[in-house]
Order: structure tokens, then sequence, then C-alpha cells
């Protein structure tokens, strides 16, 4: 017989970024304990109101912030974005987008194409 085997497990950290949350805003329970696969699985299929007011409200890491403005994370970083945003904060930033988030914005469509270009080429050539 095969010795059963355990249930895998992750770090918060690690299933914080899973979900698309901060950690240090979940609650304390979920940064101090560790996180089974089946556990993460009914987290996302069953998000508790703590997770679904983070989804909504933030704040967001910073994953979560470069993708809905449309930046990567390291533009977010050249326009002095280096915390968590909100979603009322990502909201403002769009409504009325500062210079360096319309020029990040520039170049991320430039990378998105070229990676494009390079795509297509390799398919010509597989």
């Amino acid at each position: 017989m095969t010795p059963k085997q355990s249930a895998q497990t992750m770090k918060p950290a690690t299933a914080a970024k899973k979900l698309g949350v901060y950690l240090p805003a979940t609650p304390p329970e979920f940064q101090e304990g560790t996180i089974t696969r089946a556990q993460l699985e009914e987290l996302e299929k069953n998000p508790p109101e703590w997770l679904s007011e983070l989804r909504r409200n933030g704040p967001h890491p910073r994953p979560v912030v470069a993708g809905r403005l449309g930046v990567s994370i390291s533009g977010l970083a050249r326009g002095g974005i280096t915390e968590p945003l909100t979603t009322a904060e990502i909201d403002a930033l769009r409504e009325d987008p500062p210079a360096w988030l319309e020029a990040e914005r520039e170049v991320q469509k430039k990378v998105r194409a070229e990676e494009e270009r390079l795509a297509a080429e390799r398919a010509k050539k597989g």
C-alpha cells in the first residue's frame, strides 16, 4: 500500500497572490496559517465577504493595479506608484490620467504590438 498523501499547503503570501488580494489587508487568521489547495479552491468558489470586499474595493496589490490601469508593474514604479491602491484611487487615475500614466500606456501598447509581431513571426517559422 502507498502511504496516504498529505494535503499540499502554501504560505499565505502565495495564496493571496493567487487570489489577487493584498496580503496585509486580509484577516489575521488568513495571514497566520497555511492554506491547502482545497481551501484555496473553496475561497475561489465561495468567497467570504472579506474576500469579495477586498476584490471590489481594495487595497489592491501592484499586479492588479497595473492591470486595471493598463500598464506594467515597472510602469507603475516609474510613475511613482509603489503602494497598493484602492478601487476609488484607481478610478480617479483613470478619469483624469496624469502624463506618466498616458506615457506608460503608450509604452505598454508598443510592447504588446512587438510581442504580437514576434509571435506571428514564430508561427510563420513553426
